[in-house]
């Protein structure tokens, strides 16, 4: 879906009323044209393909493409040959869209077996590294995340710490965005989920947590990545949770795949956020762009299309009109 105008093949000058001649074009792509009288030059009206930004839409996409293929800004900067400062710009107001798009399309969807889980990141410097004069919003970053298992539909996201508070906020979203039907919940064993659950969803959902024990490490090893399961324990929490239903391999996988696409969650590198505003923005457009424009490999369609809620891939462009 193009947001700009179609081209003026005619102008006339503002001072004197005579027709102006074309003169070349503007360095973003817009014809110019140049009064012969007055010799006063004018460039043609158009709309901005993202309010906030005059850059064309085809680079505003570009730009935006590469961010969610897992490059880096600077990397972006390189290929897009758009200043970075332009791109954070983009990439808040995209995001800003993004979110207002995520909270109007995803309501009172029907669903029948939700998974949660949170994804670790950081801003500005690791938990470790924070000192208490430190802003509050630098270090850990949980993204917590729900998906339905069957659509592939993201539900609900929220970006905090990993406290009661964020997950109270997010299980207050999940239950706007899901229908008053019964569905089952299946949740790893964080404590806050029980209590947020049972408060928020008592009256639409069955609950049970899936509980991973992992292997203690042998003395002397040093691992980066996760210690090994030794054991799963299923605890049912509240309602009649369905033992085969009990579920968080696709949240899991889902986690892969969102650091797949946003350099500033892989590990071990200096992509990670600096702002907290950023990596909101950030995880904001990307869930619009997996539950619209993205089609899943395992369903061939969006999981927004497999939910009923659009019936057709999405362009990037139309999640910025």
């Amino acid at each position: 879906m193009k947001t700009e105008t179609k081209p003026s093949l005619t102008m006339t000058c503002k001072s004197c009323d005579t027709l102006c001649q074309r003169f070349g074009l503007h360095r973003n792509g817009l014809r110019r044209f140049r009064c012969p009288g007055c010799k006063k030059t004018y460039t043609e009206a158009h709309k901005p393909a993202l309010a906030g930004s005059y850059l064309s839409q085809d680079r505003i996409i570009l730009a935006l493409r590469l961010l969610l293929e897992g490059n880096s800004i600077r990397s972006t900067e390189r290929i897009a040959e758009t200043d970075r400062n332009t791109i954070m710009r983009l990439l808040t107001l995209a995001g800003e869209k993004a979110e207002k798009l995520m909270a109007r399309m995803i309501v009172n969807i029907p669903v029948r077996d939700v998974e949660c889980d949170e994804l670790w990141a950081f801003v500005g410097k690791k938990e470790k590294r924070v000192r208490p004069e430190d802003d509050p919003s630098l270090g850990d970053a949980y993204c917590f995340v729900a998906i339905e298992r069957n659509t592939k539909l993201v539900l609900n996201f929220a970006l905090g710490k990993r406290n009661q508070r964020t997950t109270d906020t997010f299980i207050e979203g999940l239950r706007h965005a899901t229908a008053r039907s019964r569905f089952q919940i299946t949740t790893d064993g964080f404590a806050p989920y029980k209590s947020a659950i049972s408060n928020t969803l008592h009256d639409r959902c069955d609950f049970a947590q899936l509980i991973k024990v992992y292997r203690a490490a042998s003395e002397g090893e040093g691992r980066y990545s996760p210690a090994e399961v030794s054991s799963v324990e299923v605890v049912p929490v509240m309602g009649q949770p369905d033992p085969d239903r009990i579920c968080t391999s696709i949240v899991e996988r889902q986690n892969l795949t969102i650091r797949m696409h946003m350099r500033r969650l892989t590990r071990l590198t200096n992509g990670f956020s600096k702002k907290w505003e950023s990596l909101w923005s950030a995880y904001c457009l990307y869930f619009a762009f997996y539950n619209f424009c993205r089609v899943h490999s395992s369903i061939r369609v969006t999981p927004a299309m497999e939910a009923g809620i659009t019936d057709h891939v999405w362009e990037l462009a139309e999640l910025l009109a």
